[in-house]
């Protein structure tokens, strides 16, 4: 009876437990859907506030209370995106059974969007109370416009003829373009294009009032100012009052006037009157495609055989493109140089240079103001104004504070709206990514890999369809370069921009509205801050150290050029950081710890990690092994710990699906475990218990262990490659990787690297990998189809030399590979390589071929490469027919070759010759038969018979090249060639201490490598 009664009372018990589990669960669905429906509505309101941000009425700001309530709103959409970050890392991204384990993260979240939407209400209620955005909204030209039409007019019609410095030769060169005595001819469009400031009005109108070239050479002129915002029929009736005169256009406006005509009609009399008239029209201050059209179109008749010319300023390449169709007739006008920069500064401010010659101080600030100004006309000559009205003693404190003197000197506002003007013209897209950049240094040169990766980690670039986030980013980095809002700093072979830098005095305006929109904190701006205030970015820059007073959760991108941050004492990364999407490091001035990155799985919203040592930056890496729990990362993209002392990742790494690009490699600089001094790597083994007492260095602790640790994992063989694991091919949105130790790396793992088919660029090191692991990655190679880029490295050095031989005859390579990278041993020219028809650029090193026919024969090669016996012949001939494409020829050849022979009829696009380390003993023959030489570089150790014929030759060339020596000409000369008559020759040019052989490196397009002393 008792048991019986027991089992009914447990009965009982399980089926209330039961019943309250169930009625839990549904508890717990019903919650977990009312946070699905919130999401949803937070998603609607984000997409809303994201529009409203971007309406006219928002952006031009005029109204201060409208501009302290959008920055509410901005502060509330990045609220809303962290928390819809959240969600999709702790909640949506898990399974269902996942998400009912996840009680404590969607009540959390549950209170974050209840306060949200409570602030949402808010800021509605905000709107309503003070009546802040009014439905009708004025396209008119607003005040800011219409202050920088009349700067723009006064700085071209009043700057005196005696402070015009540096514009002879580009009004000469417009003169040339324009042709204006040329004979009669179809319209031609000239256009002019370059940064706000840079001097294109002044330029224009300066050549517009030349009465000897232009008056007597047209018939009928007329300057129009067309700027952003313009009336269509106001500039029609402009046109006309300056085409035909007041009496012959007053006629006719007055019947327009009175019989109310239409705009066509003011287009119809405008081309009926031009037909026949040789016209010369400048139209200022261009801004967009549609505006030219238009004009084009209804103002320009479209026959007219009279030689008539029209010319367009504008900041923008693509509308200068847009407005001539021919690159020929696009005038870019440059900075002025230095030396009349400082001329200018010196007219504008009263002084000469007999002030300088005995004030070293004084010229140093002035050289550097003129830097500062970025050689600009109208910063140069805004700035001279200024230091005119201070004392000589006072420029040295001006000069250190220009940077705040833009935000708030009144007299730098035309400086200031030069930048303002073109940052608000820019689509809504383009504005973020714009702002972002500084968050870079002051001359900082940006890779624009780098850059664009950054964007997208951050959500300011999204994929389309068909089209990659890369690809779209790409576009955004073009847009701004054609926009003038950023310079180009370098470009590779094929004429493509691989990095950027941002004007000084622009740099200045966009801190400025970073600073008031809470989107950037630097520590270079040295202004105090508030306790607990939000920034989104932030930067520590040069030697600084502050200790930012800021809410490290709402940080989203933390970027180190200066030493350790102090909130960073411990690691690196902190939970304190958790929404981080970008860390970076690639310029910081101190050594990156092992432990500054072993909590890396804490920061699940990380999307950008970049730790890369490259031997030339401050940051030294002392990473020695990859965390397991960077398998968390579930949204992380680009992973670049190059130069680390990392040898092999984790499997986890392989849980990454998201990730692009994983770089990964060893540094070549070793304190206390060189490979090549065993006895000393064991002395150091023997000395570890001292080594790990507080008597020892830290740093020098952290670089010794990070050693140790790379020494006992690859036993003291060193490899730059590093071995990769199992399950590699789980990768799938991988684009590139390097570099894969192929003797520490599985066969299997090998095979599976021919699974990545989205890889475009890969690197692998074979050092001591057996034959059986060379024919399998041959294997896995030719699977690769998208691949563009690949670099083959035996681990060559001056002692051993590795091989390549493996390299099969009957290898099918990647179709559309553009970039090869080959180190070791080879002898014979693969014939494969001659299948190489899109390949642009190859870089050879140690591989002793006999002949380079083959290469010869590729269509698209424009840049070659032979370095270290590279090439084992005594000569190269360059034969008829040979390199149709080439450009750049680099040659390191140790020594062994004697003679460089050019055929009539080889290399018709050759530009650039750069020699080292040989001596030519019977010379460089036929440069002649080389018609676009631009230059001959020779190298310190390079040394060439009949060098005085050689240049006698260059000066009798028709491209006009420059032969460049690096030291004094008897240095240089192995003397006359035997039985040659010499020639007199000038004395060449030398080289500037930068200018020492840069080459364009085959393992990364945006890189420049320079060749080893």
């Amino acid at each position: 009876m008792a048991e019986t009664t027991l089992l009914s009372m447990a009965r009982s018990m399980l089926g209330s437990a039961v019943s309250k589990a169930a009625a839990a669960a549904a508890e717990e669905m019903s919650l977990l859907m009312g946070v699905q429906k919130e999401i949803w509505f937070m998603k609607d309101e984000l997409e809303t506030m994201q529009a409203f941000l971007v309406a006219p009425e928002v952006t031009k700001k005029k109204d201060k209370l409208v501009k302290v309530w959008a920055k509410q709103v901005r502060d509330l959409s990045y609220d809303i995106e962290d928390c819809l970050d959240e969600f999709t890392v702790h909640v949506g991204s898990q399974s269902l059974s996942q998400q009912m384990m996840k009680l404590k993260d969607r009540h959390r979240i549950a209170m974050q969007i209840r306060n949200l939407k409570a602030r949402v209400e808010e800021v509605s209620k905000r709107n309503t109370r003070y009546n802040l955005i009014k439905t009708e909204a004025s396209y008119t030209m607003d005040e800011a416009e219409s202050y920088l039409e009349d700067i723009r007019n006064h700085s071209a019609t009043n700057i005196d003829e005696a402070q015009l410095v540096g514009f002879d030769e580009p009004k000469r060169k417009l003169l040339e373009m324009i042709q204006v005595h040329a004979d009669d001819g179809h319209a031609r469009v000239i256009s002019v294009v370059g940064i706000g400031g840079l001097g294109k009005t002044t330029l224009a109108r300066k050549m517009y009032e030349s009465k000897e070239d232009i008056a007597k050479n047209f018939s009928c002129c007329a300057w129009i100012t067309v700027s952003q915002s313009f009336v269509k029929t106001e500039l029609l009736k402009n046109m006309i009052r300056q085409l035909f005169g007041d009496e012959s256009s007053k006629k006719f406006l007055k019947e327009f006037e009175e019989k109310g005509l239409q705009l066509n009609d003011l287009a119809n009399y405008l081309t009926r009157e031009l037909r026949d008239k040789r016209y010369f029209v400048i139209l200022d201050d261009l801004w967009t495609i549609e505006a030219w059209n238009w004009i084009n179109g209804i103002a320009f008749p479209s026959i007219n055989n009279k030689g008539s010319r029209i010319i367009v300023t504008t900041r923008n390449a693509a509308i200068a493109m847009e407005c001539t169709s021919n690159e020929s007739l696009i005038y870019h006008l440059k900075p002025l140089h230095l030396d009349d920069a400082i001329e200018l500064l010196l007219r504008k401010s009263r002084k000469d240079h007999k002030d300088l010659e005995n004030n070293e101080n004084l010229r140093n600030t002035v050289t550097h103001l003129a830097n500062k100004c970025g050689c600009l006309p109208l910063a140069i000559l805004t700035v001279g104004g200024i230091l005119a009205r201070k004392k000589a003693e006072e420029w040295e404190k001006f000069d250190k504070q220009l940077h705040s003197e833009v935000e708030s000197n009144p007299s730098l506002e035309p400086v200031r709206r030069i930048v303002t003007l073109s940052y608000s013209h820019l689509p809504s897209h383009l504005k973020p990514c714009f702002l972002y950049l500084s968050i870079f240094p002051e001359d900082l040169e940006i890779k624009r890999s780098r850059l664009v990766d950054r964007w997208i980690a951050e959500g300011l670039v999204i994929s389309k369809v068909g089209i990659t986030a890369e690809e779209v980013g790409e576009n955004y980095f073009r847009e701004l370069i054609s926009r003038s809002m950023i310079l180009p700093a370098r470009m590779n072979i094929e004429g493509v921009v691989k990095s950027c830098r941002v004007h000084d005095i622009v740099r200045d305006t966009i801190i400025s509205i970073s600073r008031e929109e809470n989107f950037v904190y630097s520590t270079e701006d040295n202004v105090p801050r508030v306790v607990g205030e939000k920034f989104r970015h932030v930067a520590y820059h040069h030697e600084s150290s502050t200790n930012v007073g800021a809410d490290w959760s709402y940080v989203r991108s933390l970027s180190t050029f200066g030493k350790r941050p102090k909130m960073t004492t411990s690691a690196l990364c902190s939970p304190k950081f958790k929404m981080l999407r970008t860390l970076d490091l690639k310029d910081a001035h101190f050594a990156i710890r092992q432990k500054d990155i072993d909590s890396i799985g804490l920061l699940r919203h990380l999307k950008y990690v970049n730790a890369q040592y490259d031997g030339e930056t401050y940051c030294h890496s002392n990473i020695y092994k990859v965390p397991r729990s960077i398998g968390k990362l579930q949204s992380l993209q680009v992973l670049d710990l190059r130069g680390s002392c990392i040898s092999a990742l984790p499997t986890e790494i392989t849980k990454l699906q998201s990730l692009r690009s994983l770089r990964c490699s060893k540094h070549t600089q070793f304190s206390g475990f060189d490979p090549s001094e065993p006895l000393e790597c064991l002395g150091n083994i023997l000395c570890m218990p001292i080594i790990c007492t507080p008597l020892f260095d830290s740093d020098d602790r952290d670089e010794i262990l990070a050693e140790l640790h790379w020494a006992f994992s690859s036993r003291l063989s060193y490899r730059l490659g590093v071995r990769v694991p199992r399950g590699i091919s789980n990768l799938k949105a991988l684009q590139i990787l390097e570099f894969v130790d192929l003797k520490g790396t599985r066969t299997k793992v090998i095979e599976e690297l021919g699974e990545l088919s989205q890889l475009r660029k890969l690197s692998v090191t074979t050092r001591g990998a057996g034959k059986g692991k060379c024919k399998t990655f041959c294997k896995a190679l030719e699977k690769l189809t998208s691949l563009q880029s690949v670099y083959m490295d035996s681990d060559c050095d001056y002692d051993s030399v590795g091989t390549l031989k493996w390299l099969d005859s009957s290898l099918s390579p990647p179709p559309l590979l553009r970039s090869l990278t080959l180190i070791g041993k080879m002898r014979m020219t693969p014939a494969w390589l001659g299948n190489l028809t899109k390949l642009v650029k190859i870089y050879l090193k140690w591989t002793y071929l006999n002949d380079l026919g083959i290469l010869g024969a590729l269509p698209n090669l424009m840049l070659l490469q032979l370095i270290n016996k590279a090439y084992s012949g005594e000569k190269l001939t360059f034969r008829t027919g040979a390199f149709p494409s080439l450009k750049k020829l680099v040659i390191f050849q140790r020594y062994e070759l004697t003679e460089m022979r050019f055929e009539d009829g080889t290399s018709p696009h050759m530009e650039s010759i750069q020699i080292d380390m040989c001596d030519l003993k019977i010379g460089i023959i036929g440069i002649k038969h080389l018609p676009g030489l631009k230059e001959i570089s020779l190298g310190e150790r390079c040394k060439v018979a009949g060098l005085n014929m050689l240049q006698a030759e260059v000066n009798r060339h028709s491209n006009k090249p420059v032969l460049r020596l690096e030291k004094d000409w008897s240095h240089h000369d192995l003397g006359d060639v035997v039985g040659s008559g010499v020639e007199e020759a000038t004395e060449p040019q030398f080289f500037d201490a930068e200018e020492r052989f840069q080459v364009m490196a085959t393992t990364d397009n945006s890189e420049i490598q320079h060749i080893p002393s």
